[in-house]
């Protein structure tokens, strides 16, 4: 249908949706479609870097002071949010910086017509279409107005980035002046994320979610069991031999944990608690949600991870996309073949290293990619873009 045509039925649900009259009156000359923002959407990229590059840059160490900076400046708040919701200040000054800077880089395009553009266009349009619904309501609330709705170019809201149907459920007013504003008070800031990743993401107070640990290297260690996918007691973890970083032994509890390897055996190890799930769901990149549980370490006063004893090797970009291209033809689901190394393509990868007798730490290899060529492979053609 038209854009005229689709907007209207939009604004009708919304109405249906309990959105006043005057709150569309309000922001309907923001309602406008931009196919520069379909565009982005269509074309973005995400996340290819190895996590320690990525890590080394994110969580640098200007932004791990700036992190305790906060919590030192807002410490009323974050006393506040940490005794509400169970969520310590780290974990939110980990977000806080990841996803703005706090508060430096909030994006400069108006929210409302980034919204009904993607909810306009097919890809995901339901999403966007109750995401602009949402963003009604908080005009309708009075949090903010259409003119200060200003944001990333999906349509991401305030210091931590909220999409607006996050805003509307989880936002909080923690400064009493009446309106909740994560655009500009870093109170309310402090207490709409713990309260979304308390009450959204279901954080499990008083527990750990990320810790780096020293793994064996012995070639009879179960490889297999380092994956997200599978839990054991700490104390199973120190029976095979795995302890902290610095060496000491891990506690002979039950707490369940995961061994996380977001480089392959020979890269750094962690492991990731339940409240670990709270990052992959805030966002599904691994390298992402690793990186915001090792800043909130660091902001918290863990020392700086381990570096490889040796530098790790990554296969090239277009290496990654003909080892996705060989996992989909061998009947693997990997998701988008876009030469990252997502959870599918990772799990993918440890069922074929299993097949090969190879350590099943889910890192493609060169050797991998080798013997899923085959002795008279050819490499696929980079134009092949198969997706299962």
């Amino acid at each position: 249908m038209s854009f005229e045509r689709f907007l209207a039925d939009l604004k009708q649900q919304a109405v249906a949706g309990g959105v006043s009259q005057n709150a569309i009156a309000e922001a309907s000359p923001y309602l406008l479609y931009d196919q520069g923002i379909v565009n982005r959407d269509r074309g973005q990229r995400v996340f290819g870097q190895v996590f320690t590059e990525f890590a080394g840059r994110m969580a640098a160490s200007y932004r791990m002071q700036q992190g305790q900076a906060r919590i030192k400046t807002y410490a009323a708040a974050f006393a506040r949010a940490e005794k509400e919701y169970g969520v310590p200040p780290a974990v939110i000054a980990a977000f806080w910086g990841l996803e703005s800077d706090f508060g430096a880089n909030m994006g400069n395009l108006p929210t409302l017509r980034s919204l009904v553009s993607l909810a306009y266009d097919c890809r995901r349009s339901q999403m966007f279409a109750n995401e602009t619904i949402a963003a009604l309501k908080i005009i309708d609330r009075g949090d903010l107005t259409p003119t200060e709705m200003v944001g990333s170019w999906a349509g991401e809201l305030g210091q931590t980035q909220f999409l607006p149907t996050h805003y509307f459920n989880y936002a909080v007013d923690y400064d009493g002046d009446g309106s909740r504003n994560l655009l500009r008070s870093p109170a309310d800031v402090i207490g709409s994320t713990a309260n979304y990743i308390a009450n959204g993401l279901k954080w499990r107070r008083g527990e750990p979610w990320l810790q780096e640990v020293r793994v064996p290297a012995a070639s009879t260690f179960p490889w297999e069991q380092a994956d997200l996918t599978i839990q054991l007691p700490r104390s199973k973890w120190a029976l095979l031999g795995v302890s902290y970083a610095d060496g000491k032994a891990l506690p002979s509890d039950n707490l369940p944990a995961s061994l996380l390897l977001p480089m392959g055996r020979m890269g750094p190890a962690f492991l990731a608690y339940p409240n670990f799930a709270a990052y992959t769901e805030w966002n599904n990149s691994l390298i992402y949600s690793t990186t915001a549980g090792y800043l909130a370490n660091r902001i918290a006063g863990a020392p700086p991870m381990q570096r490889p004893a040796a530098p790790v090797a990554q296969l090239p970009f277009n290496e990654l996309r003909e080892l996705q291209q060989l996992l989909v033809r061998g009947g693997f689901n990997v998701g988008k073949v876009d030469g990252v190394m997502g959870l599918q393509s990772r799990s993918a990868v440890k069922a074929m290293q299993i097949k090969y007798g190879m350590p099943p730490d889910s890192w493609p290899t060169a050797e991998l990619l080798a013997r899923m060529r085959g002795p008279r492979a050819q490499p696929i053609p980079q134009e092949a873009t198969a997706v299962r």
